[in-house]
């Protein structure tokens, strides 16, 4: 019985020994895992600042009747293009039709009056020169010559006058520019005062001013590139950018035309008005726009999309590919945004593999497999 049992032992012993031989290999470690990276480089980063601004015209002409009376006609197509001269619209004139014929019969009058005083007098002037009437007779009449050359004169003024008022119910555009829409219709009553009809504006848009504001730190940080632009002795040195409302870049740079006295003491900002050309006529007034402008040149800045930086509590980091394929965790400082980088001032250097995309797939210390990723590719790519 225990030579039984002993055999059955050492079955069972070599049943086992066999089950292992037969038993797989360990599994091998999985390969490090692909990565995107882009490579740092060093470069001259220009700083902008943007203001929000506003556009009007070169000139922005608002149309109002000097005289008052009912509006007989509208001569212009809303939202067109006027030329310096052409008629815009007409008033009632004929008030203004008799006073000048009112006028005319005043100079007629006067000249009448004129023509008998200097028949009297050349007829009186000789006889005082024989005696044959008194020195106060000559006096009188030349007292009434003079008199009547005044009231022609006076005359001749009140119809001026008169024909000017007449005048004014016609209505021409002063300048070459774009017409908007009328805000008086025909049989209306315009030019009551003291507050007239403001009847329309003409906009002369060949060259558009925007308006915008800064603070006075912005001031502080701009005021030596605003200057160089005002004082540029090279003529139309142009170096702002406008951006309009759908985010694209207006083609046609601007310059700074001034930058106003004061800081306003109740917002803390400076008015600066900038001009930019406008041959397509694009631009028109009123619309609002971001003014970009050049503060500071960052030399040998190091950018990396904003997409490979991480942010939490204030801190910022990144994924480095160091020596030997292994990822490093580094603590980073950040300046300012331009455009989908970030400018990075401290903790990277140049010729550095930051981590682009797979952040999920690293750990600090692990070994990965990192493709370059040509960003500029990429972005023709997109366009």
């Amino acid at each position: 019985m225990r030579s039984i049992t002993i055999g059955m032992i050492v079955s069972l012993t070599a049943l086992f020994a066999a089950c292992s031989e037969k038993q797989p290999n360990k599994a091998p470690a999985p390969p490090p895992p692909e990565i995107s990276v882009v490579e740092t480089r060093a470069e001259d980063v220009p700083i902008y600042l943007e203001f929000v601004g506003q556009t009007g015209g070169l000139k922005d002409i608002a149309i109002r009747a000097r005289v008052e009376g009912f509006l007989e006609g509208i001569h212009f197509q809303e939202g067109a293009n006027v030329n310096k001269g052409d008629l815009l619209y007409t008033l009632e004139s004929q008030p203004f039709e008799e006073k000048v014929a009112a006028r005319q019969s005043n100079v007629a009058e006067a000249e009448t009056m004129l023509a008998y005083a200097n028949r009297d007098l050349d007829r009186i002037r000789p006889l005082a020169e024989i005696n044959a009437v008194s020195k106060s007779d000559l006096d009188a009449a030349v007292a009434t010559q003079e008199a009547a050359v005044a009231s022609k004169e006076a005359a001749e003024a009140q119809l001026r006058a008169a024909k000017i008022q007449l005048g004014y119910t016609k209505i021409y555009s002063p300048i070459d520019g774009i017409i908007g829409k009328t805000k008086a219709k025909v049989g209306d009553f315009v030019g009551r005062e003291p507050n007239p009809v403001i009847l329309n504006t003409v906009s002369q848009v060949d060259t558009i001013l925007v308006t915008f504001y800064i603070t006075e730190t912005q001031y502080l940080t701009v005021a030596r590139f605003l200057a160089k632009g005002l004082t540029e002795e090279r003529e139309g040195e142009k170096n702002l950018e406008l951006i309009l409302v759908d985010g694209s870049v207006y083609d046609h740079k601007g310059k700074p035309d001034f930058v106003d006295r004061e800081v306003d003491s109740t917002t803390g900002a400076m008015l600066v008005q900038a001009s930019f050309p406008n041959p397509e006529k694009l631009l028109r007034p009123g619309q609002f726009t971001r003014v970009r402008a050049m503060s500071r040149v960052v030399k040998d800045g190091i950018l990396v999309p904003q997409r490979c930086v991480m942010e939490l509590q204030g801190l910022h980091n990144v994924y480095v590919v160091g020596e030997g394929n292994n990822v490093e965790f580094r603590e980073i400082k950040v300046g300012p945004k331009v455009g989908s980088n970030w400018l990075i001032t401290e903790g990277l250097k140049q010729g550095e593999k930051v981590i682009y995309e797979g952040l999920q797939k690293v750990r600090d210390g692990a070994t990965v497999k990192p493709t370059v990723v040509d960003l500029t590719a990429t972005d023709q790519e997109k366009k």
